[in-house]
């Protein structure tokens, strides 16, 4: 699926109430953003948002944050939740590589949502499930560990499941086909899913943890 080039996505992105601008300064004090002390969960590559605004419509007494480097696909997120009064969104346009300078031990769930495969073996660190980034997420957890990711990409999902059972997370379920699960996991679609759902290709997913 392609992502349209958004005009003036900048100047969307800056005058939106939604934007962290600097979320630096909110390292450690995210909860006195949100204006309480509900969970934190954050999204790395939301994309146009389409699953982290419905998350945060379903569960108002959860923070969401949704981080996303291209300029376009954070604009087009912005123009989605227009409208909206969602007080427990907030939005980052940034590289995930930098999320140590943006939070202390405050995160609850990161959730990886049809994250770049990047297939090819030269590419795999780049990989938001590599070890290289488990051990950035070790900095930003709360307390125990809790990832979910989901992805139509068996060289991801397979690299996945191999990457975080050496790093000694557990799973919860796993699944090869989502959509098609008898145990009717709770789940709220992404952009990709919703047209993945409708050509009845298999997603894979798995709620992965590591109780400190």
């Amino acid at each position: 699926m392609r992502y349209n080039v958004v005009k003036n996505a900048e100047k969307i992105i800056e005058n939106s109430s939604y934007l962290v601008k600097n979320p630096e300064s909110y390292k450690g004090k995210w909860s006195s953003l949100f204006n309480n002390n509900n969970k934190i969960c954050l999204e790395l590559g939301m994309g146009r948002g389409s699953f982290i605004i419905q998350m945060a419509k379903n569960n108002p007494n959860i923070n969401y944050i949704g981080l996303e480097l291209d300029k376009s696909q954070t604009a087009t997120a912005i123009n989605n939740i227009k409208g909206q009064n969602l007080k427990n969104l907030k939005i980052i346009c940034a590289d995930a590589r930098n999320i140590i300078n943006y939070f202390g031990k405050e995160i609850d769930t990161i959730y990886l949502t049809f994250s770049e495969p990047w297939p090819k073996k030269q590419d795999e660190k780049k990989r938001f499930t590599h070890e290289s980034y488990l051990k950035l997420y070790d900095r930003i957890f709360k307390k125990d560990k809790h990832i979910i990711l989901k992805t139509d990409n068996k060289i991801l999902f397979a690299s996945s499941l191999e990457s975080l059972s050496n790093y000694w997370y557990s799973f919860n379920k796993v699944s090869l086909d989502l959509h098609k699960d008898e145990r009717k996991i709770e789940n709220v679609m992404t952009d990709f899913e919703k047209q993945y759902f409708k050509e009845h290709r298999p997603v894979y997913y798995v709620d992965a943890f590591f109780k400190n």
